[in-house]
């Protein structure tokens, strides 16, 4: 990550504020798609879990329940220092009322039921997320709720936080000398798959801070590939000032480019910007079928709507709450609403291996 990425707020004073310093500071509570119906074999879990990634509470959770983690199921990842709800699938043969009463440090079970299927990932509605800021200065707390407001209006950019690109911010350049310099290829799949999606998320984070910057956050271009937010449908914006409309009134959204072999590219000026940031980041079509395995492409929309937005101040610490589609990252709503003043006070820095398995305040998740 180079410049720093553009605003798309209306512009104030950065506001000064702490999150973070606890882990009751973060909360975030996954929204899942279906609820289970009480049959089927697979045994569903919500629980709420501290300190711990979701893979290693889901592991404790199956070890408690007699279960194979492998054959665990979670709709996404949830940060570590944090405290978050979702729900797991375990194929155990525990009765609801036995996983209610395990005991697993860090963990408190909350509910549990049966349904057929397994969850997989990206089995989820969004997120809500509940965000305590400290030191906020009383006369600051207006502005942080006009930029918030502003956000629930105009829809907010989808930008990749700094999490994606690894602990040392590198991955990125190191799946380019891999990809275009001929480098050697990491052993593991899942390094391969890490560093192309950084490489994919620093290419379509140009392209929206171009946007933003030239005031276009919602602002339909021609050729554009735009997605339906109800159904999640993509078409290709012809009529533009028919599609503007419809836009205007957050029905939908433009897309930009996860690069990949098999993404489906937009049409006329809009894929004349991809090809041309594609051309920037040194890649050609054939460095993308090189990747393929390991990211075969695919559309995210330049915009996430912000949903259900409370604020609510006491004494210098304030409560900020949202509702976030999967994918979107809470830490880039909060960078908008204090125009860059909020730090986080958490001192432990993580290890690399926690940085590549924890998407730290995204929809803290990896769908």
């Amino acid at each position: 990550m180079s410049a720093p990425l553009p605003f798309a707020a209306p512009e104030i004073a950065p506001i000064a504020a702490f999150f973070k310093e606890t882990e009751d500071d973060f909360e975030v509570h996954e929204l899942p798609a279906y609820l289970p119906l009480g049959q089927g074999e697979h045994l569903y879990v919500r629980f709420e879990k501290r300190g711990l990634d979701t893979e290693r509470a889901v592991r404790a959770i199956a070890e408690a329940l007699g279960s194979s983690g492998r054959d665990a199921g979670y709709a996404g990842m949830k940060d570590r220092h944090a405290v978050t709800t979702q729900w797991a699938s375990f194929l155990s043969k525990r009765t609801a009322d036995e996983a209610r009463a395990i005991e697993v440090p860090g963990v408190r079970v909350l509910e549990a039921s049966r349904h057929a299927n397994k969850i997989k990932t990206g089995h989820l509605a969004g997120n809500r997320f509940v965000l305590r800021l400290r030191g906020i200065a009383a006369d600051r707390v207006a502005d942080l709720e006009r930029s918030l407001s502003w956000l629930v209006a105009h829809g907010a950019p989808s930008y990749f936080g700094t999490q994606r690109f690894g602990r040392d911010g590198d991955n990125a350049a190191r799946a380019r000398r891999w990809i275009v310099e001929g480098g050697r290829a990491p052993e593991k799949p899942f390094e391969r798959k890490l560093l192309v999606s950084a490489l994919q998320s620093e290419i379509f984070n140009a392209l929206l801070a171009e946007r933003v910057a030239n005031g276009e956050l919602g602002r339909i271009v021609d050729g554009d590939l735009v997605r339906k937010e109800d159904s999640g449908g993509l078409f290709v914006a012809d009529d533009v000032a028919e599609v503007q409309a419809r836009a205007d009134r957050l029905e939908v959204s433009a897309t930009g480019p996860m690069m990949g072999a098999e993404m489906r590219w937009p049409e006329r000026v809009a894929r004349e910007r991809e090809e041309a940031a594609l051309a920037r980041a040194g890649l050609t079509r054939e460095h993308l079928d090189r990747f393929r395995r390991a990211g075969e492409g695919t559309r995210r929309n330049y915009r996430v709507l912000v949903k259900d937005p409370s604020v609510a101040a006491e004494g210098d610490v304030v409560t900020v709450a949202f509702t976030l589609p999967s994918g979107a990252y809470a830490t880039e709503i909060l960078r908008e609403i204090t125009r860059g003043g909020a730090v986080e006070r958490r001192a432990a820095r993580p290890s690399r291996e926690e940085a590549a398995s924890e998407p730290v305040g995204g929809s803290d998740d990896r769908s």
